[in-house]
């Protein structure tokens, strides 16, 4: 690989060891890299991971030796769930859905199977990160994108004393997922109910979506463009949370249709604001379903199945019951 890359191998070793992050190494080095893999028959879906990887290592990398007087990435960055499926694989080893179902490469030599940080780094990386959102939370309007990511990101650790602080901090927030409609804290109220369902507890996101969603257009699109953003339907990278705010210009609905299709079979546990985002998609794009025929089929099925399980919601399984029929009417 060495040879065919054109560089040194103690490089290439380097980099596959991550002794050398390949953050570090200059921006056309990083490009040329890029077009050598992807001639030498890479698959783009891996090479486009590169840069979430690196956002990754940038985010645990800063949280466990911060720099003083430098600001947290969490703080300048609206980061992405690639990313967030990256952070994750380095925390606790669970491959991200974009890898999973590759076969692993036979390799020579003892070869970790996941990039996961050592327990004392993992100890540490969680320990910063609680002491960044609370000091972002002292920080008042300046520090809410920062204490927001840094909660979420919390919500990995499963260790019980991390738990009984995530709890007392996540329910420190409960006035805000009351509040209707939106705010200029309803992003917060967004991720803290979602770090609450990753611990177990659903209630809050229902609350959430019956106060800080249904009847407001604002916080409909608002989330909506956090859902585009976040399954990589906008693909510019957003520094704060301002753009949930604007009316839908730049994101691309059939590429944010075919991530509820996905989600919905990956993640069961947030099936109530899959469901409701689902469908606030389709009432307001009605024409979705002919613009990909098959995926609209995809759903058909899945929203079927959905109705006939017994542990849907009453609102749910109302707004089911609508996306079904949106997607059976508007197919052909």
């Amino acid at each position: 690989m060495a040879e065919a890359m054109a560089v040194d191998p103690a490089t290439w070793q380097g980099w596959e060891t991550g002794r050398r992050p390949l953050s570090h190494v200059k921006a056309g080095v990083l490009l040329d890299i890029r077009r050598r893999l992807l001639a030498l028959g890479a698959d783009p879906g891996v090479l486009h991971l590169l840069d979430p990887a690196m956002d990754a290592d940038r985010v645990i990398t800063s949280t466990i030796y911060p720099e003083a007087g430098s600001r947290h990435p969490l703080a300048t960055w609206v980061h992405t769930r690639d990313t967030a499926h990256m952070i994750a694989w380095a925390l606790n080893g669970t491959v991200p859905p974009a890898l999973a179902r590759r076969a692993a490469t036979g390799r020579r030599g003892p070869v970790a199977k996941a990039p996961l940080l050592s327990a004392p780094d993992r100890s540490v990386f969680f320990a910063h990160l609680r002491e960044a959102a609370e000091s972002a939370l002292r920080a008042g309007e300046d520090g809410l994108l920062l204490h927001r990511q840094c909660l979420y990101l919390c919500s990995y650790d499963q260790g019980s004393e991390a738990t009984s602080w995530m709890v007392h901090t996540l329910h420190r927030n409960r006035d805000l997922i009351s509040v209707r409609g939106w705010t200029p804290h309803w992003a917060t109220a967004r991720s803290t109910v979602a770090a609450l369902v990753r611990l177990g507890d659903h209630q809050p996101l229902r609350d959430f979506i019956d106060r800080g969603l249904v009847g407001d257009d604002s916080a409909e699109i608002a989330n909506l463009n956090y859902w585009a953003y976040w399954l990589g339907s906008i693909r510019e990278a957003q520094s704060d949370d301002g753009f949930m705010r604007r009316v839908p210009a730049n994101w691309e609905p059939v590429r944010l249709l075919g991530g509820f299709a996905v989600g919905l079979q990956q993640a069961p546990a947030y099936m109530d604001l899959y469901v409701h985002s689902l469908w606030a998609l389709l009432t307001t794009n009605r024409w979705l379903p002919l613009a990909d025929p098959v995926l609209a089929d995809v759903l058909a099925t899945q929203t079927a199945q959905l109705l006939d399980h017994e542990g849907v919601s009453p609102r749910a399984r109302r707004e089911l019951s609508t996306v079904h029929y949106v997607l059976r009417e508007n197919r052909t």
